[in-house]
């Protein structure tokens, strides 16, 4: 059963980058973020409301938000802050840049988390999470000779250095993500909530500095029905994502391998409905970047 939901939490994974793709193109990014966040927030909303007014029944469904101390929050606040600076990175490179090479790059997060283990906990890698750490910077190099072809020069190009800064702190937030649920003791939805609120503050916040001021901006936002799609579809592939987990006879090696195969989704459907070029030679460094990422966690 378990692999069953980690295939909807992969399919659920691919169409919300499919949607974040449509939501961002010609579009502007900051509204799109917080609509994006804010649909997500509302469609978890309701079990915060149960929670507060029907605890007992909200417990029985799984969905129990949990009341936390404010020095919890305070840490909670601090993850809001790295990841909205990802997402905004990722969004705008995402804007700018194809899916095929935006969604890989995305997704090489292991390659910072390898780095980081070594750096803050001092651990020592094998030699196959060596490998797969030479042969993902061997498969973005890879990409950036494809991306030559497309007018993409990755060494000039300021949105690849956008989404590599994204992917570097996606990765920091899930080092931190380990601290939070083990160390404190949070529970999946509680930090899911408590994480969409905050994060909607920063960005009203930075929307009210850079984007509401200005009429133009306003005018040149287009409401798109994906940006509500995303929210919810990252929300449900979650969802499925944990449950899966909560089986006994769950193997997290194999569930967070199926997890990434949205990748495929992503880049193989993406690439032909947003009609990208060079969709077949971009085969060849995603496994690449699939393989280095399964070395690095699986070895």
């Amino acid at each position: 059963m378990w692999m069953y939901l980690g295939l909807l939490a992969a399919l659920f994974l691919g169409l919300h980058n499919l949607c974040k793709k449509h939501a961002v193109q010609g579009n502007e990014v900051f509204p799109v973020l917080l609509g994006t966040i804010g649909s997500g927030f509302l469609f978890i909303l309701p079990f915060f409301i149960g929670s507060v007014f029907f605890p007992e029944e909200t417990k029985n469904l799984g969905f129990y938000i949990t009341s936390i101390p404010w020095q919890t929050h305070g840490f909670i606040f601090i993850k809001s802050m790295i990841m909205a600076a990802s997402w905004i990175l990722a969004y705008q490179a995402l804007k700018h840049l194809p899916i095929t090479i935006v969604t890989p790059i995305r997704s090489a997060g292991p390659f910072f988390t390898f780095i980081g283990a070594i750096i803050i906990y001092n651990e020592t890698p094998k030699f196959l999470q060596w490998i797969g750490f030479f042969l993902i910077i061997f498969s973005v190099i890879l990409y950036s000779r494809i991306g030559k072809k497309e007018g993409i020069i990755f060494k000039r190009n300021k949105w690849i250095f956008a989404i590599i800064g994204a992917t570097f702190l996606g990765a920091s937030s899930g080092l931190y993500d380990k601290f939070l649920i083990q160390s404190l003791s949070l529970n999946p939805q509680t930090l899911q909530f408590w994480f969409c609120w905050y994060t909607i503050l920063i960005l009203i916040v930075i929307l009210s500095i850079t984007w509401f001021p200005y009429k133009a901006k306003r005018q040149a936002f287009k409401w798109r029905w994906t940006i509500i799609a995303v929210g919810i579809l990252l929300q449900a592939a979650d969802y499925f994502y944990f449950k899966a987990l909560q089986d006994p006879d769950a193997l997290i090696m194999l569930l967070s391998a199926i997890k990434r195969s949205q990748l495929i989704i992503a880049v193989v459907i993406g690439g032909i409905i947003f009609k990208e070029h060079n969709k077949r030679k971009k085969l060849v460094p995603l496994f690449g970047i699939l393989l280095g990422v399964f070395l690095i966690l699986y070895s």
